[in-house]
């Protein structure tokens, strides 16, 4: 089965200001599904009203950062700050209710200024398990899933705690909630660890998001870099992921310009503009 790609609008169409634009737009180059980091400043029926007149769904959101001005970027392995957590995790859950997602990312956050990642390791997974069984629970109530990302800390965030598929799977496995998924940035997974075939295969049932970028300059995947993404779609369809694919990247120039490989993709699977089959036509 071929794959479907969701726009992510914190990235794409930067030369529309406003979100409503944006998913316009990605709708107008064929995206079948949108998603984005925390929508801060956009009302949820703003989001939702554009959703709906472009018949294009809304398929991840993050929890809010917490604090930019403190560094912060997420909150949920930071001791002493389960609060707040749990507030941003609530208003996330509002959010994402009221324009139809049923995936968050729940931000795991950075290790605080002053301490040592090492020293204070246990601690912000004691406190990431918590929070996050804390998660399970509230969106069981909504039909929701909550997803882990790992970011790399080689060049992306230093000092950001979760930052490899084994690290986020060992912490899965502890929660055991089955409505908590691995999301699964190819960026970040290249850059930390490489080997993204056996990666793929050995945490696929885990997976619940999928999102790209080329490696290093995480632009357009036909861009010049370190991965092969043709033979990575190809990997994908062969181990049957029926996930959308986040197009997390920042675009070279214009946007609709650089998805000339969006539309080789499906030219190459005989499929028409969006993604849909031409006998559908």
């Amino acid at each position: 089965m071929a794959l479907r790609f969701s726009a992510n609008l914190s990235w794409l169409f930067p030369e529309l200001p406003a979100l409503p634009a944006r998913l316009e737009a990605a709708a107008a180059a064929g995206f079948g599904a949108v998603e984005a980091a925390w929508p801060a400043g956009c009302p949820a029926e703003e989001l939702r009203a554009a959703a709906e007149r472009a018949r294009v769904r809304i398929e991840l959101l993050n929890t809010p950062p917490g604090d930019p001005e403190a560094g912060e970027l997420g909150l949920a392995a930071v001791p002493g700050r389960q609060a707040a957590f749990r507030q941003g995790l609530e208003a996330a859950v509002h959010y994402a209710r009221a324009v139809g997602c049923r995936r968050i990312h729940v931000m795991a956050g950075r290790v605080p200024l002053g301490t040592d990642r090492a020293a204070v390791a246990g601690e912000m997974e004691t406190t990431f398990i918590e929070n996050l069984k804390y998660t399970a629970d509230l969106l069981s109530q909504e039909d929701m899933i909550g997803l882990l990302e790992p970011i790399n800390n080689r060049i992306t965030d230093p000092r950001y705690y979760l930052n490899t598929p084994h690290q986020a799977a060992a912490i899965l496995e502890k929660v055991g909630r089955p409505n908590l998924k691995l999301q699964l940035d190819l960026f970040h997974c290249q850059i930390m660890d490489g080997n993204l075939s056996r990666n793929l295969e050995t945490y696929f049932p885990l997976i619940g998001h999928i999102q790209i970028a080329q490696v290093p300059g995480r632009h357009e995947p036909d861009s010049p870099g370190e991965l092969n993404f043709p033979y990575i779609f190809e990997l994908l369809e062969s181990l049957g992921y029926t996930g959308y694919v986040g197009c997390e990247y920042a675009p070279k120039g214009d946007t609709l310009e650089g998805l000339g490989w969006l539309r080789s993709y499906w030219e190459s699977r005989g499929l028409q503009h969006g993604g849909t089959s031409k006998a559908a036509k």
